[in-house]
């Protein structure tokens, strides 16, 4: 993909720049034992997804201006031989630039900040994620910007799952994200997020939720460290105060071509004794789960996926890169609820969830062609059982996939010419 310049520019001349591309991206899904959602009922289920996106930038004196449709089809799901899952525009927003250091981007737009825990574009799904609003940006020594964001009644032509917005469920959305290079081996990033409700069965009736914290990297010696930590509170739709938190403590190194990657997710979940009107459980916004806690996303919706208990995820990473076009990669996660589940008709007084292995292939042929396969398994606890994310832990869960992603560019061009 080519890299956009700088909003600047000289003071002679004046640029001209389009940038057509178009991506085909199928893919095939195999998962069985397991639910995503306790309605799942489909064992086991195959299906092909695709994504059929066009993207179109033109920079021109002044502004930016992006727009990237995208039609979204699905075989196989839910019993369908084929349905047209959804026709929807992923970006379209125009971005004037202020002066050197400002620019406003204006319309729907991603927003991926920091590592992407808590706002990402959710580049694994077919529909990614994106929000309506605006964002001012200032670029100088220190990157920050601020976004506006709302949602609306969005149209029910199309399947909502297949939406890149439909999913939000705030009525407004402040966020503000800073980059800052403390020095040659530190950086500090910050997001302070503010999210607004309507109150679940009473229209009209709001409540914020707020959300502040930031990372530290520590880059010396060819090891990084990272810690990432985030505190929440306010209230949720349903009028609870929230008092959670989220830390990620993170260290990784490269030994000629393997990199390693050992951290921990520790989200914050309720004790039996917790007051009714107060949650200890953190959501993690708006950003991607596969990325951290597994490629079989069995923990995505915050708390509901873990019964309010809260969940801690140690993990390690490694990645081998057997030549300039493949690459090897292999994940392990454990799975421990922060509070144990009470049940009274099995005596699951632990934690422990279970363990997952993630294992892709990553192959690059030619330049914007790329091929992923992936399989995934889970050694479960029965008390995934009870929460709903297996039917029989005496069997294994299994997801695997084959994905292809080719994204040729269809139209280039650059005119310079002086004022």
């Amino acid at each position: 993909m080519k890299k956009f310049p700088s909003f600047s520019q000289s003071s002679d001349t004046l640029t001209r720049e389009l940038i057509v591309d178009f991506e085909v991206r199928p893919r095939a899904e195999f998962r069985n034992n397991f639910m995503l959602i306790p309605s799942d009922s489909i064992m086991p289920e195959f299906f092909v997804t695709q994504r059929n996106r066009l993207s179109v930038t033109y920079l021109g004196p002044g502004f930016k201006f992006h727009a990237s449709p995208q039609e979204l089809h699905v075989w196989g799901k839910s019993g369908t031989t084929s349905h047209l899952a959804s026709i929807n525009a992923f970006e379209f927003y125009i971005e004037p630039y202020i002066n050197k250091r400002f620019s406003l981007r204006i319309g729907r737009q991603a927003l991926s900040l920091d590592n992407g825990r808590l706002f990402s574009a959710a580049p694994w799904s077919q529909q990614s994620r994106a929000h309506e609003g605006i964002r001012l940006f200032y670029k100088n020594k220190i990157n920050t910007d601020l976004t506006l964001a709302f949602t609306r009644p969005y149209g029910k032509h199309f399947d909502a799952a297949y939406s890149p917005v439909a999913s939000h469920q705030y009525k407004f959305l402040a966020v503000h994200h800073l980059k800052y290079k403390v020095n040659n081996f530190m950086d500090l990033t910050t997001i302070n997020a503010l999210d607004i409700f309507e109150k679940t069965n009473v229209s009209g009736q709001y409540y914020p939720r707020i959300t502040n914290g930031g990372r530290l990297e520590y880059t010396r010696w060819g090891i990084y460290g990272t810690v990432n930590a985030y505190y929440q509170y306010g209230r949720n739709a349903s009028s609870k105060h929230i008092r959670a938190y989220y830390i990620q403590p993170e260290v990784s190194t490269k030994i000629e071509k393997i990199t390693l990657r050992l951290g921990a997710e520790i989200l914050s979940g309720n004790k039996d004794n917790v007051q009714k009107n107060v949650t200890n459980s953190f959501v993690p916004l708006y950003g991607v789960t596969w990325k951290f806690m597994g490629n079989m996303n069995l923990f995505t919706r915050f708390p509901a996926d873990v019964n309010d208990k809260g969940l801690i995820n140690p993990y390690l990473f490694g990645i081998y890169q057997v030549s300039k076009k493949l690459s090897l990669r292999a994940d392990f996660h454990l799975f421990y609820l922060q509070h144990p589940i009470r049940d009274s008709g099995k005596n699951l007084s632990g934690k422990y969830l279970g363990f997952e292995n993630d294992i892709s292939l990553n192959f690059k042929p030619i330049n914007r062609l790329e091929i992923i396969y992936g399989l995934s398994y889970t050694m479960a606890d029965q008390r995934m059982e009870l929460l709903k994310k297996v039917t029989d832990s005496d069997k294994t869960p299994v997801w695997s996939y084959l994905m292809i992603s080719y994204i040729p560019n269809l139209f280039y061009r650059n005119k310079k010419y002086i004022k």
